[in-house]
């Protein structure tokens, strides 16, 4: 089955149609910038810039980067302030024609890892984390999402989100070592570690480039591993997300 998901991200948003059987991308995927600001009016309209690219018509899953339940945006996350409360898959609708699905970008990136990747045929209590402008984290017992855990919204000093101190985008701001970067990440994953006791993460985006250089700094008593879906992950899980409305249509 052939679907079409377009991963969000704070520096753009990319899209490809998926064979959601093997979990392959059909064409290359197709990248625009996101647009500063990041409105509603003009996210939207680069999303079907995405999809006129493709000339895509059918049902789409979107992964985006905040709380999101039943299509709605619930969180300002580190979106614009007036993305709160808006109904993402109906303005996408309105603008774009297509029908859409809309989930937790880390959400789409851990389903992806799930039925694809490192996670796949994992039991238990399983977080999947993608570092990159954030820290997005998707969990899942037995193989089932629990949706919107923002575990990169737990709180470091002085009730500054842990992702201020650890993400990705932190390491490129302050031109961090490797060595500090790392130091960082195990405090994160500790973190992580104390609150919900997952028997394994899976950890992708910037770090997923740089593992063998990390993971020796990582302390012996958390179950790490490296994502296997890396980049594509987003419009992996995000096309996964509209399977339910392909089948209906």
């Amino acid at each position: 089955m052939e679907l079409f998901g377009i991963d969000v991200g704070g520096s753009g948003i990319k899209g490809a149609p998926v064979n959601v059987e093997t979990g392959e991308l059909m064409a290359e995927r197709f990248r625009v910038e996101t647009p500063r600001p990041a409105l509603p009016g003009t996210m939207a309209l680069a999303v079907k810039e995405v999809l006129d690219h493709f000339n895509w018509k059918g049902p789409v899953g979107v992964g985006f980067p905040t709380i999101v339940a039943n299509g709605q945006c619930k969180s300002q996350s580190n979106l614009h302030k007036d993305w709160v409360n808006v109904h993402i898959d109906k303005l996408f609708k309105e603008v774009c024609g297509n029908d859409f699905k809309v989930i937790n970008d880390a959400d789409a990136a851990g389903l992806a890892e799930m039925h694809y990747g490192s996670g796949k045929g994992k039991d238990g209590l399983v977080v999947t984390v993608t570092l990159g402008t954030g820290i997005g984290s998707g969990v899942f017992y037995n193989g089932q999402l629990i949706p919107n855990f923002e575990l990169g919204h737990l709180r470091y000093k002085k009730n500054t989100p842990v992702e201020k101190y650890a993400a990705d985008s932190v390491r490129k701001n302050k031109n961090l070592s490797n060595d500090e970067w790392a130091e960082r990440l195990n405090y994160f994953f500790k973190y992580v570690k104390r609150v919900c006791s997952p028997d394994l993460i899976i950890v992708g985006g910037g770090a997923s480039k740089k593992w063998d250089k990390l993971y020796p700094h990582f302390s012996d008593d958390i179950n790490l591993v490296v994502a296997e879906t890396r980049n594509e992950a987003g419009i992996i899980g995000a096309a996964m997300a509209s399977i339910g409305m392909a089948k209906d249509a």
